[in-house]
């Protein structure tokens, strides 16, 4: 399959602005093909209710798709749908994972993913960018004297993956999500470990063998999606 000239292994290109805004701790914009999310994070000098007393800290997220970013008008009203609140808590859990929540206690931070364009793999390029967005503002947390050391323990990075056919494809955008016989989005550390995997047969249901490809393909990509934020972060 051509791909307009990529291979069904290969990311589309990535880009990770930095800084894309000014009035947040960690800002950036992720451009994944033709999706861009704007990541950002605050701070609060809060936990939640049912955290106090633990001396640890939290993150969580938000996530949203803006007027604009389809062929069709997304409305404002429709943030609060079923599909919205489970991609937030899958953003929320996955940065989670990277962090050290007793190293920041007693502070809150808010990701918000708000999806600018969307051409696939949303839910995937939000957890990519964020994670940038969130070591930024951990990094300013500690420069300020808030934090001793950035709570942050790893990197996590997430990515779709499909079959169509018995064809595996990495990074699906749209015309491809829609046709894949089976969709799958793949949440890892750095190291490796997985943090969430969802697999859906459209069609045929597919067997161990297909699944553990799709996993080695994502892997694959993650590991230079990875590589990718660490260049964002060295600039």
């Amino acid at each position: 399959m051509s791909r307009e000239g990529r291979g069904s292994a290969e990311l589309r290109p990535v880009t990770i602005h930095r800084r894309f805004t000014q009035m947040t701790p960690g800002s950036v914009l992720i451009e994944m093909g033709l999706t861009r999310v704007l990541c950002t994070v605050s701070v609060e000098e809060s936990v939640p209710s049912w955290m106090r007393g633990s001396n640890e800290g939290w993150v969580t997220a938000e996530y949203a798709m803006l007027p604009g970013s389809g062929k069709q008008r997304v409305s404002r009203g429709s943030i609060s749908g079923g599909r919205v609140k489970e991609i937030q808590r899958l953003i929320g859990r996955s940065l989670r994972a990277a962090v050290d929540l007793a190293a920041m206690p007693g502070v809150s931070l808010q990701v918000d993913c708000d999806v600018l364009q969307a051409d696939g793999g949303t839910r995937t390029a939000s957890i990519t960018g964020a994670w940038v967005a969130l070591a930024d503002a951990c990094d300013v947390l500690v420069a300020g004297g808030r934090l001793a050391a950035s709570p942050v323990v790893d990197h996590v990075a997430a990515v779709s993956v499909g079959l169509i056919g018995d064809e595996i494809l990495l990074d699906l955008a749209y015309v491809e999500d829609v046709a894949a016989d089976v969709d799958c989005n793949v949440v890892m550390t750095g190291v490796g470990k997985l943090i969430e995997v969802q697999a859906t047969a459209e069609g045929n249901p597919f067997d161990r063998d297909q699944l553990d490809r799709m996993l080695d393909t994502a892997a694959a990509g993650i590991d230079r999606l990875i590589e990718h934020q660490e260049k964002a972060r060295a600039t």
